[in-house]
């Protein structure tokens, strides 16, 4: 492993010649940008950041060390991030900041947070790792040997084997203590309020390898166990990618660690299978559990400082649900003229049976995505490039997929779900109430034109080193908030059109509820689905698979939250710029997706030309009426 210690940088060209290109013209001739920049100013996205190099290769040197040290949970992987994230820090702190205009001083304010930001989620590693170890007391010996490999260690294959062999029994022996906790009663409970913040403890020690002495009993819960399963799954990968570099390559390794290898591989997964079935209690084959794996108000309070959201959890849920009645009462009002009284969720009900027939959801959607763009330039609200509105493709979801996706995925490519001829009669008109027609026409112009789309062009074209910012807070935020301005501008022309767009209005506000309060521990899983059946009118297989990909660990805690906080972050600045005349709705718009992908209060910033402070703590309170 490459050592390296944090040193202070004294002098900016000494920063400049190891890491930070762009800023040696700083020192003796510095380019001071505008202090401020009238909002009304047209900003044509061409960035006069000093520090755009700078974190261009912070971006690419991070991506860097994380293939090279790919070991889950290793240690010294946090070690070498650790110094690298210290390392960047200390050079940041010797930059002449005060000399610096807004551009440069957003980059600076953006990339300190960011390093201090990924120095706590490694603490945050530690404390999940801490909480496996006893589960885990062979994980080291796999994170070693491939470390070893990527270090290009020499393989010693009679030392490789006896190592296989230990780490075989290793892992039987830690699933027998496992199983003798579950059988005497030392198991977790099945409630995963019960689990927050639980720790797995041995009722007694754990027997070594070396010694073959009968396990002690270990009791943990679902959550760490789930979360467990997988880390083994991840390490059994790892220990597959370590043997193929060896097998047959070399003759006399093959001829030494097959045997270990393959029963060290085998007790792995024979491991993870227990500790579903034992622990969490699924059966292979099975959807997976909706466990979720709540980080606790500590780490939300982190999380939503890192985004510059200056509110706890519980002024997001009062946000939410302010905003869930707003919806409420538009829903009334919709379905009144439908001719359903003030009965929304029957004329939701109506909306949901307006589906097309099988086979004709593609050519709805391009149908969709078209007056979506039509729309927008009518109203000059946006510039769409003649590129963007040409390039983008269309692809089905999978059966699988649509387990974990049942709605629309956006981006260049939108991504269509849709029944297909294999699912069972209730999942087809699940899918297909799901994605009616009304619902569709709220939310193809999300995930395309001026969504997802839009924003993946745009950003990939103007200041594209701010990618390394990238947060929901603008990307799932601003895509919302096209929802709203779209509302606004008389887009929903029927009102089963309206019922569409509060439907979806309703889920973001749903999930600051749902996703907030399961991290805090106080909702579980089902209790989630069930809200969102029960108060948003999802279908419930639809509302499982949401829930279930809110809460697969595949999403940041705060991802959820970030669709309708970021698009009242979007609203509260369009009224502070556009409805006062400071700037056209377009200028506005444009602005926003050249300036490239941050925390919200730092568009703020930009657009408002004013300059953060070297240690800005975020303190816009945004939250207005719908």
């Amino acid at each position: 492993m490459m050592q390296s210690n944090a040193r202070p940088l004294a002098m900016a060209a000494t920063l400049c010649a190891l890491a930070l290109p762009g800023v040696a013209l700083a020192q003796n001739a510095p380019i001071r940008e505008a202090e401020a920049v009238p909002p009304a100013a047209a900003l044509t996205g061409a960035t006069t950041s000093q520090l755009h190099d700078a974190v261009a290769r912070f971006g690419i040197d991070r991506a860097a060390l994380l293939r090279r040290h790919d070991a889950p949970y290793s240690a010294a992987r946090r070690d070498r991030l650790r110094t690298f994230y210290l390392d960047w820090l200390e050079r940041l702190a010797s930059l002449p900041f005060d000399s610096w205009g807004v551009e440069s001083r957003i980059d600076y304010v953006l990339l300190r947070s960011e390093l201090a930001y990924q120095l706590s989620l490694l603490d945050r590693e530690e404390r999940m790792a801490a909480e496996m170890a006893p589960l885990l007391p062979f994980l080291a010996d796999i994170v070693r040997l491939q470390e070893q490999r990527r270090d290009l260690h020499t393989i010693d294959p009679p030392a490789a084997a006896h190592a296989l062999a230990l780490l075989a029994t290793a892992v039987d022996e830690t699933r027998g203590a496992v199983e003798a906790g579950v059988r005497n009663g030392t198991g977790g409970s099945n409630d995963a309020r019960a689990d927050n913040g639980a720790r797995p403890a041995p009722v007694g020690r754990r027997a070594s390898a070396q010694t073959g002495r009968t396990a002690d009993p270990l009791r943990t819960t679902p959550i760490i166990a789930l979360r467990t399963a997988a880390t083994v799954n991840n390490l059994r990968q790892t220990l597959q990618r370590w043997y193929r570099f060896y097998s047959g390559y070399d003759p006399l390794f093959t001829w030494w660690a097959a045997e270990p290898y393959a029963r060290a591989n085998d007790a792995l997964e024979v491991y993870a299978r227990s500790l579903r079935e034992r622990v969490v209690g699924i059966r292979e084959g099975e959807d997976e559990p909706i466990l979720g794996d709540p980080i606790g108000a500590d780490a939300l309070t982190a999380d939503l400082a890192h985004e510059m959201i200056p509110y706890t959890p519980a002024e997001l849920v009062a946000i939410a649900e302010r905003e869930f009645a707003w919806c409420e009462e538009e829903m009334k009002r919709a379905a009144r003229d439908m001719g359903y009284g003030d009965d929304w969720k029957a004329a939701l009900e109506d909306v949901k049976t307006r589906y097309v027939e099988p086979g004709r959801q593609t050519e709805l959607t391009r149908t969709l995505a078209l007056e979506a763009i039509e729309f927008l330039e009518t109203r000059d609200l946006v510039t769409v490039p003649p590129l963007a509105k040409e390039v983008w493709r269309m692809e089905m979801l999978s059966p699988e997929q649509q387990q974990v996706a049942p709605f629309y995925l956006g981006g260049e490519v939108i991504q269509v779900a849709f029944p297909t001829d294999g699912m069972t009669h209730e999942d087809k008109l699940m899918a297909m109430r799901g994605n009616n027609v009304h619902f569709s026409r709220a939310v193809v112009h999300h995930e395309l034109i001026p969504g997802h789309h839009l924003q993946g062009y745009m950003t990939s074209r103007y200041n594209p080193h701010r990618r390394a910012f990238s947060t929901p807070f603008w990307s799932e935020g601003n895509a919302v908030y096209w929802e709203m301005v779209l509302w606004d501008e008389g887009f929903p022309q029927s009102p089963e059109d309206r019922i569409g767009m509060l439907f979806w209005r309703m889920h973001r506000a749903a999930r600051i509820i749902f996703s907030l309060n399961v991290h805090l521990g106080t909702m579980t899983g089902d209790e989630a689905i069930d809200f969102l059946v029960d108060r948003v009118g999802h279908e419930r297989a639809n509302a499982t698979a949401e829930v279930r990909r809110s809460l697969n660990g595949s999403y940041p805690p705060l991802y959820q939250a970030a669709y309708m906080l970021g698009a009242l972050q979007f609203r509260a600045l369009q009224r502070e710029l556009v409805d006062s005349g400071q700037m056209t709705a377009r200028d506005y718009h444009d602005a926003i997706l050249q300036g490239g992908s941050m925390p919200v209060e730092m568009v703020r910033a930009r657009l408002l030309g004013v300059a953060p402070a070297r240690d800005h703590e975020p303190g816009w309170r945004f939250s207005g009426n719908p």
